[in-house]
């Protein structure tokens, strides 16, 4: 699911603010323990398999 969220973002021209709407989403549709263990999967396991703006947003712009 996560995936389909970045794919939906990549066309935005400016990525910095794609990975800001990124993280808005899942702050405000996921649950704090999906966002925890998402957030948990990319510090331990490097995000592998997720999109890239994903993993930036996750990193940079989460809310735990």
């Amino acid at each position: 699911m996560a995936n389909q969220i970045g794919d939906f973002y990549e066309s935005y021209p400016d990525q910095s603010h794609a990975q800001v709407d990124i993280a808005e989403h899942l702050n405000k549709f996921w649950a704090l323990p999906m966002r925890k263990q998402i957030a948990q999967y990319v510090g331990e396991q490097g995000g592998a398999g997720l999109h890239q703006q994903v993993q930036v947003a996750i990193k940079n712009h989460l809310h735990l």
